[in-house]
């Protein structure tokens, strides 16, 4: 069965952790979407891979997906600026709804207020900071803790994807 997995993007992603999950999904059969501050805005990678948003943060509910992707990068330290993907990013931490984060993603969770006890990975510099909002902290290729999936770096793509497709089928 498809699952419609959200993805929360900017300016400043690492590249390869949008493309590589998104092309896992994708390959699993799920309808990925891009979500941005705009529809259809240019997204300019790290490396300057382009890409484009599906939507726009004011034209989705996080009640019309089973799942939420965020890639690493500088754009988690952007996005969690913006109370709407706070909020966004919210609802599938409080509903245990299948949220899948690598490296700086994490970072999005912070503003929530939803970590403490939560056990999760992020990239080296943000690990203290999510521990610091009391998460349980390890240092592992991939963390799952009921549907929420983490990972460090793009070196454990690998894993990460195949753990996020195994929990949209668990």
């Amino acid at each position: 069965m498809t699952k419609k997995i959200a993805v929360l993007v900017t300016d400043l992603v690492e590249d390869v952790e949008l493309s590589s999950p998104k092309e896992a999904l994708e390959k699993d059969g799920n309808e990925v979407t891009l979500i941005s501050f705009e529809t259809n805005q240019e997204i300019t990678g790290k490396k300057g891979t382009k890409f484009i948003s599906d939507t726009s943060i004011d034209e989705v509910k996080p009640e019309d997906f089973d799942a939420l992707l965020i890639p690493g990068g500088f754009s988690p330290d952007q996005l969690r600026a913006d109370p709407r993907f706070v909020s966004f990013v919210s609802y599938f931490l409080d509903k245990d709804q299948p949220l899948f984060a690598i490296c700086h993603g994490p970072q999005l969770f912070i503003q929530t207020g939803l970590t403490k006890g939560r056990t999760m990975t992020a990239y080296t510099t943000v690990r203290p900071d999510i521990g610091y909002a009391g998460a349980i902290v390890k240092d592992e290729a991939v963390v799952v803790d009921n549907k929420l999936v983490t990972s460090r770096t793009p070196d454990d793509l690998p894993a990460f994807n195949e753990k996020i497709v195994a929990v949209l089928h668990a």
